[in-house]
């Protein structure tokens, strides 16, 4: 089962790729579409156990941190300013207070007719704030933070699977197309872009040893700024070490990325985006559906997909407003909600490779003031 499991994680996305690129109707569909419905149907029939619980989270732990240095390497970072990501990020964390708090309001009478106290019930608004802002990793500190109780913490956790994995499955299947007919952006090649295709052209015209070896020296230093990050983390005295790997991460691939020999390596997007589809096939595959259970306590998730789907609502409108790129909103508010790592999916979905460092950027500062935030609210409505 084990190797049959590596197989499938790992072959499955290269034949889908292959075939993208064949076929013009699967890149249209979209391979992380294909490779969703993929996972969910092998997750749910045969491919099942402790076993492939245990290799696909693993494994989806690894590619999708070396899918960052990866994709980091050929990433034009003059494009977006200081400026523009500090727009963004305040819209984002604006729009999750402000449909958080109208939440609490709207799902306060079921909370009460679920036997939730006041208390316990700003517990929960302050524990989805913390998420929503800084990601699932201050899930556990801010619930220790304010007291929330055992069996409320199962519930948000549980309920917060539920409704991100929806939230994922919308950007995937319907996040490029919503965000385009929304901002109506008419992507044009720059200079710059059409270099790189120049490049991609002449790439194909080389001999495969150099082709080989061009990857492999990426797939190499990719594992070497993970394993750097990695050993790092162990190292520093944080709470939340998954922070301490995103930030150490980014900054030796950015370091790295301005040196010669790894700027002119080539294919490295190419692989980081193979790692993001293996990513994808992985976190499908462990979704179960058969132990989805929505009766107990459904206040919560009615109120967590409130303020999820909510607060891309928002977000959009005031994007409008504040004349805000529409890839920026849409990484913005993945990296909020489900933290840095996922920052490459959206880029791979929206064909952006520029927004990935503004993206782990504006989620690193949720890490920074997600805390902060969730029990200032839990103060606030207590």
């Amino acid at each position: 089962m084990t190797v049959l499991t590596i197989l499938y994680l790992f072959g499955i996305p290269l034949a889908v790729m292959l075939m993208a690129k064949r076929w013009p109707i699967i890149q249209k569909i979209s391979p992380m579409v294909i490779l969703y419905i993929i996972g969910l149907a092998a997750g749910n029939t045969f491919l099942s156990g402790d076993t492939v619980t245990k290799l696909c989270t693993n494994i989806s732990n690894v590619v999708v941190l070396m899918s960052i240095p990866l994709m980091l390497m050929g990433c034009n970072f003059k494009m977006w300013s200081t400026k523009a990501v500090l727009k963004t990020f305040l819209v984002g964390v604006f729009s999750v207070l402000c449909v958080t708090l109208i939440g609490f309001f709207l799902f306060r009478t079921m909370a009460f007719n679920a036997q939730v106290s006041n208390t316990n019930y700003a517990k929960i608004s302050a524990v989805m704030t913390g998420i929503y802002i800084g990601g699932i990793p201050n899930l556990a500190p801010i619930s220790k933070a304010v007291g929330l109780p055992q069996h409320l913490f199962l519930m948000v956790s549980g309920y917060d699977l539920i409704v991100t994995g929806l939230y994922l499955l919308l950007i995937v299947f319907f996040g490029e197309p919503i965000i385009r007919r929304i901002f109506k952006i008419n992507h044009i090649k720059t200079e710059e872009e059409t270099e790189h295709a120049e490049e991609e052209t002449s790439v194909k015209n080389k001999k495969l040893r150099h082709l080989i070896l061009n990857r492999a020296l990426g797939i190499l230093t990719a594992f070497l700024v993970v394993a750097i990050s990695y050993a790092l983390s162990l190292i520093i005295p944080l709470q939340n070490s998954t922070a301490v790997i995103i930030i150490v991460l980014t900054t030796v691939s950015l370091l790295l990325s301005l040196t010669k020999p790894v700027k002119h390596l080539e294919g490295t997007f190419d692989l980081g985006l193979y790692f993001v589809y293996v990513f994808c096939l992985a976190v499908a595959t462990l979704v179960n559906i058969h132990d989805m259970e929505f009766s107990k306590h459904l206040f919560i998730l009615y109120y967590i997909a409130f303020v999820i789907f909510g607060s891309l609502a928002l977000q959009i409108i005031l994007a409008k407003i504040f004349r805000i790129n529409g890839d920026l909103v849409l990484v913005s508010s993945i990296a909020l909600i489900n933290s840095p790592p996922f920052v490459p999916m959206v880029a791979a979905i929206l064909n952006n490779k520029d927004i990935i460092l503004p993206g782990i950027a504006i989620g690193l500062l949720g890490y920074a003031v997600g805390n902060y935030l969730g029990i200032g609210i839990f103060m606030l409505l207590s």
